[in-house]
C-alpha cells in the first residue's frame, strides 16, 4: 500500500479530518459579556427606591452558555459613589484553574473602585442552574444578582426530558438602603435589619397589597394592568405539557417554601449535580441553593393555578409572593378561582429536614466520596452569636470572621509578611467538648480575626457545622444556610444536638448529594466532606447576607503555590499597592 504523499486525495482527505479533530479537540467558544454596575431608581414592588443594576436592568441580564465553554465578563464599576467598591461571585462556579476569578472582595481580588474594570474570564465546567451575585459589603441585599445556567455540552443529550424550561429567580427587598442596614448592624447595640418588606419572584413583589386578597383577611386587594414593573412574572404554559423549573435562591435573609397550586413536582437537580428524582408537593430553598424541578400541566386547561412563595424557618412577617400558572389559551387577567396553596408551619423543622434529607445523588451519576481515613481531618464549626467590644457578631469557635485588605490569594501566593494574622487554627478546639448548645453563650472568649485554614494537596476534609443558641431568648436557634466556594462537597448527614465520634457510623456515603449550599438546623449539626484539589483560597460561610457581614465565615487555603500569574489589576489595593506576583 502506497504512502499518503503517494495520493494527493488521500493526503487532503487527511488534512481535512485532522484539521476538523484539531479544531474540535483545541478551539473553546468564548462568550463575551460587558457590564456596568450602577445604581439607578426602581420599583421592584410598588415603593420606588434605589436598586443596584447591570446595565440600567435588575434582575441582572441572564448568562447562558454551554459546559466547556470559557465566559469572559468585563466588569465596570459605574457605582455614583467615589468610594464603593464592586464584585461579582459566580455562585456554583468551581473556579478550575482561575480562582482569581472568584469574585469575593477581600479574598480572591480586590474591590473594583468606581471608574475601574477587571475582566472575570472562567470555564463552565459542568452543566447546571447557578447564579450570580455581588459579594462586597451587603450589595446582593440590594439588587445585585441575577441567572447563570449552563447547559450540556455541545453534542452531549440532557439527562433531564421536557418541554419547555423558565428561570424563577427568588429574593427578598427592603425598603432601607444596604448603607442604612450596615450602620445598623454595626451600631452599639445593634439595630437588627428586620424581616423583609416583600418577597420577589424575578425580581418582582407586590408590597401591602395581594393578588389572592379575597382568600385572606385585612389585607388589600392589588390593582394592577399588568404593565407595572412590580406586575406579577406570570409563567405562560401549554396543557400537557413538562417544564423545566431552574429555581435559585438569591434571598438576603429569608428561607423560602415553594408551592404550585393542584400540581406535584419533581425534584431533579441540586446545586448544579443530578439528584436521584422524587415527588413533592412543596419544595424548601435556603438562600445560596438552586434546585431544578419538572412541573406537568396535568390539570383542568381551563384553570390558572396559583405559584405561592413563603418564608419559612424565621417567625414571618413577609407577606407571601404570588404569581401564577397561566395555561394557554387563558387569559392573564383571569386569577386562579381557587386559594392558594397554604404555607406549612415556619418552625416545622421536621418536615424541612424530612425535605433535605430526600435529596440523594442520582444513581446513574453517582460519584461517592473518597473514603476517610481512620483519622480524618475534621474541622468543628461552632457557631455561636458573641458581644465584642459592645457589638452582636456572628463567630465560628470564638473568631468571627474580619477581612484583611490585602486579598488572601495575593497574600499567600506572594508570602507577604503581616497580610493577616497567620496562627494556625485548631480543628476540633477542646472548649466545644463542653460547650452547652441551648443556652445563650457565656463565653467572654470571643474575638474578630483574619485566620486561615490551609489544607494539604487532595486532602479529604470533613466539617461539622454545629447550631447553638443566639445570645437572646433561650431556647432560640436559628438556622443557616453554608455555601463553599470552588467546591462541591457531600452531604453526609444531618443530626439533633451536639456531634459526637458516634455519629459518623449513620453517615451516607453510598449517595449523598453533592452540593455547594447546605443547611445547619437549629441545635443541630450537618456533615459535609470535600477533597482539598482546587488550588486557591475559598471562602465557606453562612449565605445570609447580614450573618456573613457580622462574621459569619472561614477561610481555606489550599495549593495556592501551584497557581500561576496573577492578573495585576485585580490586586492594588493594601499591600499589593507595592507587590504585584512577587514584583515591587
Amino acid at each position: 500500500m502506497g504512502s499518503l504523499t503517494d495520493d494527493p486525495r488521500l493526503l487532503l482527505r487527511f488534512l481535512i479530518v485532522s484539521c476538523f479533530i484539531f479544531v474540535a479537540m483545541m478551539v473553546v467558544e468564548c462568550k463575551d459579556f460587558s457590564w456596568t454596575v450602577e445604581y439607578i431608581e426602581g420599583n421592584p414592588d410598588g415603593v420606588e427606591g434605589i436598586v443596584m443594576a447591570i446595565n440600567g436592568q435588575f434582575p441582572g441580564p441572564e448568562i447562558r452558555v454551554r459546559a466547556g465553554e470559557t465566559v469572559r465578563v468585563n466588569l465596570t464599576n459605574g457605582l455614583s459613589t467615589e468610594t464603593e467598591g464592586v464584585v461579582i461571585h459566580w455562585h456554583g462556579i468551581r473556579q478550575l484553574g482561575t480562582p482569581w476569578a472568584d469574585g469575593a472582595a477581600s479574598i480572591s481580588q480586590c474591590p473594583i473602585m468606581p471608574g475601574e474594570s477587571f475582566v472575570y474570564e472562567f470555564l463552565a465546567d459542568k452543566p447546571g442552574t447557578y447564579f450570580y451575585h455581588g459579594h462586597y459589603g451587603m450589595q446582593r441585599t440590594a439588587g445585585l444578582y441575577g441567572m447563570l445556567v449552563v447547559d450540556v455540552a455541545q453534542g452531549e443529550e440532557e439527562k433531564i426530558k421536557y418541554d419547555g424550561e423558565f428561570n424563577m429567580l427568588l429574593s427578598d427587598w427592603w425598603h432601607d438602603t444596604v448603607q442604612t442596614q450596615a450602620v445598623h448592624l454595626d451600631s452599639k447595640p445593634m439595630k437588627w435589619i428586620n424581616e423583609p418588606q416583600s418577597l420577589l419572584i424575578n425580581g418582582r413583589g407586590q408590597y401591602n397589597c395581594s393578588l389572592a386578597a379575597k382568600y385572606e383577611t385585612n389585607t388589600t386587594a392589588c390593582t394592577l394592568r399588568g404593565s407595572e414593573s412590580y406586575a406579577p412574572y406570570i409563567f405562560k404554559v401549554d396543557p400537557n405539557k413538562t417544564y423545566r423549573f431552574r429555581i435559585a435562591s438569591a434571598t438576603s435573609l429569608a428561607s423560602l417554601n415553594l408551592a404550585f397550586g393542584n400540581h406535584m413536582v419533581e425534584v431533579v437537580e441540586a446545586d448544579g449535580n443530578y439528584v436521584q428524582p422524587f415527588n413533592t408537593s412543596n419544595i424548601y430553598i435556603y438562600p445560596g441553593e438552586t434546585y431544578s424541578i419538572l412541573l406537568r400541566t396535568n390539570q383542568d386547561p381551563t384553570q390558572n393555578y396559583w405559584i405561592r412563595v413563603a418564608v419559612v424557618a424565621r417567625d414571618p412577617k413577609t407577606h407571601p409572593a404570588l404569581t401564577f400558572l397561566q395555561y394557554s389559551p387563558n387569559s392573564a387577567s383571569v386569577l386562579p378561582s381557587s386559594a392558594p396553596p397554604p404555607a406549612p408551619l415556619w418552625n416545622d423543622f421536621p418536615a424541612a429536614k424530612n425535605f433535605s434529607k430526600q435529596i440523594l445523588a442520582r444513581d446513574d451519576t453517582t460519584h461517592p466520596p473518597p473514603p476517610a481515613t481512620s483519622k480524618p481531618r475534621t474541622l468543628v464549626l461552632l457557631n455561636t452569636q458573641n458581644l465584642i467590644d459592645g457589638r452582636t457578631k456572628w463567630a465560628l469557635n470564638n473568631i468571627s470572621l474580619v477581612l484583611p485588605t490585602t486579598p488572601y490569594l495575593a497574600a499567600i501566593k506572594n508570602n507577604i509578611p503581616d497580610a493577616f494574622d497567620r496562627r494556625t487554627l485548631p480543628d476540633w478546639p477542646e472548649y466545644i467538648g463542653g460547650y452547652d448548645i441551648t443556652k445563650p453563650p457565656e463565653n467572654t472568649a470571643a474575638t474578630t480575626g483574619d485566620m486561615v485554614y490551609t489544607f494539604g494537596t487532595n486532602e479529604t476534609v470533613d466539617v461539622i457545622l454545629q447550631n447553638a443558641n443566639v445570645l437572646a431568648p433561650v431556647g432560640k436557634s436559628e438556622a443557616h444556610p453554608w455555601h463553599l466556594h470552588g467546591h462541591d462537597f457531600w452531604v453526609l448527614g444531618y443530626g439533633e444536638g451536639k456531634f459526637t465520634e458516634d455519629d459518623r457510623k449513620g453517615f451516607n456515603v453510598k449517595n449523598p448529594p453533592a452540593r455547594f449550599t447546605t443547611v445547619v438546623y437549629p441545635f443541630g449539626w450537618t456533615a459535609v466532606r470535600f477533597v482539598a484539589d482546587n488550588p486557591g483560597v475559598w471562602p465557606f460561610h453562612c449565605h445570609i447576607e447580614p450573618h456573613m457581614y457580622m462574621g459569619m465565615g472561614v477561610v481555606f487555603a489550599e495549593g495556592v503555590d501551584k497557581i500561576g500569574t496573577l492578573p495585576p489589576n485585580g490586586f492594588t489595593c493594601g499591600k499589593m499597592g507595592r507587590t504585584i506576583n512577587g514584583k515591587s
